[in-house]
């Protein structure tokens, strides 16, 4: 039973999976959509709105956690420059997910595409 379990685990320990995360993430900031597994997609939207939300703040303390949680001062800065600017005005809801037809080829997992609303062309 999964009783008070928030997420999957993608038969992973924690470590690992908070860097598949932060991977997925930076990914999709650099690239503002990637093509991932559905589950893996679902489970990658809070991760990235809680950065976004984090980055619309402007704020010293807000820049060096996202640069905690990201890694990566790089990826952190374009998500507060480029990225968190477009959403001033929104309220959550920075990413679609759409499921797409095709299959993985190895294990026939459902494949997903997972991009920003608005992004910096």
């Amino acid at each position: 039973m999964r009783h008070r379990v928030k997420t999957k685990s993608f038969h992973r320990r924690k470590e690992h999976r908070e860097a598949l995360f932060i991977n997925l993430a930076k990914s999709l900031i650099l690239n503002g959509r990637i093509e991932t597994t559905l589950p893996k997609a679902k489970a990658l939207r809070p991760f990235i709105e809680e950065l976004v939300t984090l980055a619309k703040e402007d704020t010293v303390h807000a820049k060096r956690l996202l640069a905690q949680r990201l890694k990566d001062q790089k990826v952190a800065k374009k998500l507060y420059t480029e990225i968190a600017p477009l959403f001033k005005e929104r309220n959550g809801g920075y990413t679609r997910i759409y499921k797409l037809e095709k299959r993985r080829i190895g294990d026939g997992g459902e494949v997903a595409l997972i991009e920003f609303v608005e992004y910096p062309s």
